[in-house]
Protein backbone atom coordinates (compact mmCIF):
# COMPACT_ATOMS: atom_id res chain seq x y z
CA UNK A 1 0.00 0.00 0.00
CA UNK A 2 1.06 3.74 -0.85
CA UNK A 3 3.00 5.48 2.37
CA UNK A 4 0.18 8.13 2.37
CA UNK A 5 -2.46 5.73 2.60
CA UNK A 6 -0.91 4.25 5.27
CA UNK A 7 0.12 6.73 7.26
CA UNK A 8 -3.71 8.61 6.47
CA UNK A 9 -4.97 5.05 7.80
CA UNK A 10 -3.58 5.82 11.34
CA UNK A 11 -4.19 9.15 11.34
CA UNK A 12 -6.87 11.24 9.54
CA UNK A 13 -5.98 14.03 11.17
CA UNK A 14 -2.35 14.69 10.05
CA UNK A 15 -1.48 17.89 8.83
CA UNK A 16 -0.19 18.49 5.22
CA UNK A 17 3.37 19.55 7.01
CA UNK A 18 3.55 16.15 9.23
CA UNK A 19 2.42 14.35 6.12
CA UNK A 20 5.34 16.24 3.67
CA UNK A 21 7.94 15.58 6.97
CA UNK A 22 7.18 11.71 6.74
CA UNK A 23 6.94 11.33 2.90
CA UNK A 24 9.69 13.25 1.86
CA UNK A 25 6.63 14.99 -0.66
CA UNK A 26 5.80 18.36 -1.35
CA UNK A 27 2.72 19.48 -0.06
CA UNK A 28 0.97 19.82 -3.76
CA UNK A 29 2.22 16.31 -4.41
CA UNK A 30 0.46 14.68 -1.06
CA UNK A 31 -2.64 17.28 -1.99
CA UNK A 32 -2.97 15.83 -5.46
CA UNK A 33 -2.47 11.86 -4.35
CA UNK A 34 -5.11 12.59 -1.48
CA UNK A 35 -7.53 14.05 -4.53
CA UNK A 36 -6.64 11.50 -6.93
CA UNK A 37 -7.89 8.95 -4.41
CA UNK A 38 -10.45 10.58 -3.28
CA UNK A 39 -12.24 10.99 -6.84
CA UNK A 40 -10.80 7.06 -7.78
CA UNK A 41 -12.82 6.01 -4.28
CA UNK A 42 -10.35 4.36 -2.75
CA UNK A 43 -10.45 7.05 0.13
CA UNK A 44 -14.05 6.86 1.12
CA UNK A 45 -14.31 8.28 4.45
CA UNK A 46 -11.82 9.99 6.34
CA UNK A 47 -13.29 8.44 10.40
CA UNK A 48 -12.94 8.95 14.28
CA UNK A 49 -13.54 6.03 16.10
CA UNK A 50 -15.62 6.62 19.21
CA UNK A 51 -15.44 5.03 22.34
CA UNK A 52 -18.89 4.94 23.06
CA UNK A 53 -19.38 2.66 26.18
CA UNK A 54 -17.74 6.05 27.26
CA UNK A 55 -20.35 8.48 26.11
CA UNK A 56 -24.45 8.59 27.12
CA UNK A 57 -25.11 6.43 23.99
CA UNK A 58 -27.52 3.91 24.98
CA UNK A 59 -28.41 2.16 21.67
CA UNK A 60 -27.21 -1.14 20.56
CA UNK A 61 -25.66 -2.97 17.94
CA UNK A 62 -26.16 -6.54 16.69
CA UNK A 63 -24.15 -8.56 14.21
CA UNK A 64 -26.58 -10.34 12.09
CA UNK A 65 -25.69 -13.45 9.97
CA UNK A 66 -28.21 -14.05 7.08
CA UNK A 67 -28.09 -16.97 4.95
CA UNK A 68 -29.43 -15.79 1.51
CA UNK A 69 -30.04 -17.42 -1.81
CA UNK A 70 -28.33 -15.85 -4.66
CA UNK A 71 -29.99 -14.35 -7.79
CA UNK A 72 -29.56 -16.25 -11.18
CA UNK A 73 -26.87 -13.32 -13.24
CA UNK A 74 -26.19 -11.25 -10.38
CA UNK A 75 -25.19 -13.60 -6.98
CA UNK A 76 -25.30 -11.89 -4.33
CA UNK A 77 -24.92 -8.33 -4.75
CA UNK A 78 -28.21 -7.18 -5.80
CA UNK A 79 -29.46 -9.30 -2.74
CA UNK A 80 -26.61 -7.58 -0.81
CA UNK A 81 -27.59 -4.22 -2.40
CA UNK A 82 -31.05 -3.94 -1.55
CA UNK A 83 -30.53 -5.53 2.31
CA UNK A 84 -27.11 -2.53 2.78
CA UNK A 85 -29.77 0.17 1.80
CA UNK A 86 -31.62 0.19 4.83
CA UNK A 87 -30.38 3.49 7.27
CA UNK A 88 -30.18 0.41 10.32
CA UNK A 89 -27.31 -1.62 8.53
CA UNK A 90 -23.72 0.17 9.17
CA UNK A 91 -21.91 -2.48 7.60
CA UNK A 92 -22.40 -5.23 5.47
CA UNK A 93 -19.92 -7.83 4.75
CA UNK A 94 -19.94 -10.87 1.84
CA UNK A 95 -18.91 -14.46 3.68
CA UNK A 96 -17.51 -17.48 3.16
CA UNK A 97 -19.01 -20.47 5.15
CA UNK A 98 -22.15 -20.99 6.98
CA UNK A 99 -23.84 -17.68 6.13
CA UNK A 100 -23.12 -15.81 3.29
CA UNK A 101 -23.85 -11.86 5.25
CA UNK A 102 -22.40 -10.57 7.88
CA UNK A 103 -24.24 -7.09 8.97
CA UNK A 104 -23.49 -4.66 11.49
CA UNK A 105 -27.43 -3.07 12.62
CA UNK A 106 -27.57 -0.29 14.89
CA UNK A 107 -30.75 0.87 17.23
CA UNK A 108 -32.16 2.60 20.03
CA UNK A 109 -32.89 -0.65 21.70
CA UNK A 110 -33.21 -4.54 21.11
CA UNK A 111 -36.95 -4.15 20.21
CA UNK A 112 -35.90 -1.67 17.32
CA UNK A 113 -33.21 -4.17 15.98
CA UNK A 114 -35.45 -7.32 16.37
CA UNK A 115 -38.37 -4.97 14.92
CA UNK A 116 -36.33 -4.54 11.63
CA UNK A 117 -35.10 -8.43 11.11
CA UNK A 118 -38.43 -9.59 11.92
CA UNK A 119 -40.07 -6.85 9.44
CA UNK A 120 -37.57 -5.55 7.26
CA UNK A 121 -34.66 -8.26 6.89
CA UNK A 122 -36.63 -11.97 7.26
CA UNK A 123 -39.22 -11.04 4.35
CA UNK A 124 -37.17 -10.60 1.91
CA UNK A 125 -37.65 -13.67 -0.78
CA UNK A 126 -33.88 -14.36 -0.87
CA UNK A 127 -33.52 -14.40 2.89
CA UNK A 128 -33.61 -17.79 3.82
CA UNK A 129 -32.21 -17.51 7.86
CA UNK A 130 -30.84 -15.22 9.93
CA UNK A 131 -28.74 -15.45 13.21
CA UNK A 132 -28.55 -12.00 15.59
CA UNK A 133 -26.08 -11.43 17.34
CA UNK A 134 -25.96 -8.56 20.51
CA UNK A 135 -22.32 -6.77 20.89
CA UNK A 136 -22.21 -6.98 25.28
CA UNK A 137 -18.38 -4.63 24.46
CA UNK A 138 -16.00 -4.24 22.33
CA UNK A 139 -12.30 -4.48 23.54
CA UNK A 140 -10.86 -3.50 20.14
CA UNK A 141 -12.26 -1.28 16.74
CA UNK A 142 -10.09 -0.91 13.39
CA UNK A 143 -6.64 -1.93 15.66
CA UNK A 144 -7.43 0.54 18.62
CA UNK A 145 -7.85 -1.03 21.63
CA UNK A 146 -10.96 0.38 23.72
CA UNK A 147 -10.42 -0.71 27.09
CA UNK A 148 -7.99 0.41 29.83
CA UNK A 149 -5.52 -3.12 30.51
CA UNK A 150 -5.45 -3.54 34.12
CA UNK A 151 -2.60 -5.16 35.66
CA UNK A 152 -3.29 -8.42 36.94
CA UNK A 153 -4.63 -7.63 40.37
CA UNK A 154 -4.30 -11.54 41.92
CA UNK A 155 -2.27 -12.25 45.15
CA UNK A 156 0.54 -14.62 44.46
CA UNK A 157 0.26 -18.21 46.05
CA UNK A 158 2.79 -19.63 48.07
CA UNK A 159 2.92 -23.46 48.94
Amino acid sequence: MDEVLEILENNARISLEDLQKLTGKSKKDIERIMKNYEKKGVIVKYKTIINKQKTDNKGVVALIEVKIVPQKDVGFDLVAQRIYRFPEVKSCYLLSGTYDLLLEVCGEDINTVASFVSEKLAPLSSVRGTATHFMLKKYKEDGVILVKEEKNQRLPIAY
